[in-house]
Order: structure tokens, then sequence, then C-alpha cells
């Protein structure tokens, strides 16, 4: 009877925990990019070799990018590159040049959003 009560329970649990990761729970790149959330706030950046670009969302809804004053700090072996990223429309901040991308590079964002915190991420490129 133990065993039984106990299955049932361990069942139950795991029914509630599915239903709370349905929609609005997605947060995996939309644009082919590396995403990291902190806070409420999710940033996903895309990385090319002549381009930096961090899209901002808060649960999918766009969070505006005027005003925002952030850098990227790329790590590519010994290389370490400092960009500062400019607001670039709607939610996104960019900066173009020509950058080191790929796997084994780390990405650090450092980013201050109007009325926001600032906020740190790290970013390991695909």
């Amino acid at each position: 009877m133990k065993k039984l009560l106990m299955a049932l329970l361990c069942a139950a649990t795991l029914g509630v925990t599915t239903a709370h990761a349905g929609a609005g729970h997605d947060h995996g790149p939309k644009r082919g990019g590396v995403v990291r959330e902190v806070g409420s706030v999710t940033y996903e950046l895309v990385a090319k070799s002549d381009a930096l670009t961090v899209h901002v969302s808060d649960h999918g809804k766009p969070i505006p990018a005027d005003g925002a004053i952030a850098e990227v700090t790329l790590y590519a072996g010994n290389d370490k590159t400092v960009v500062p990223l400019e607001p670039a429309g709607d939610n996104r901040m960019a900066a173009k040049g020509s950058f080191k991308v790929g796997v084994g590079v780390r990405a650090a964002l450092t980013v201050k959003l109007a009325g926001k915190p600032e906020a740190k991420a790290t970013f390991n490129l695909k």
C-alpha cells in the first residue's frame, strides 16, 4: 500500500512540474545566437565575424534599448577585446567591426538598460 501511495504521489508531482513548464517559458535562441537570462530579462547575443548584436526581451516582449549603455568583452585564447555596443533600434544593441568568434570564444556582456539595474551575463559562443 505504501509503495502504491508513493508511486501516485511521484506521478502527481511530475504532472504538476510539467504543467508549469508550458507556454511562455521558451528561453531558447530566436535569432541563432546564445541566450542568457538575468532576472526576468533575456539577452540573446548573435556574434558574427563582422557584427555583434544583443537582443533584449522580458518574457518574450521586447525591451527598448534606447539609452542603453553596454559593452561585450570577447575572450579568444589569450586575446581580450572590449567592444562598446550602441542602441540599434527596437530592442537591439550592436557593434560593427572585425571580431574573433566561434567555438571556444567567451563573451562577457555588461549592460545598463533605462530603469533597470546593471546586469552582467557570460556566453560561450558556438
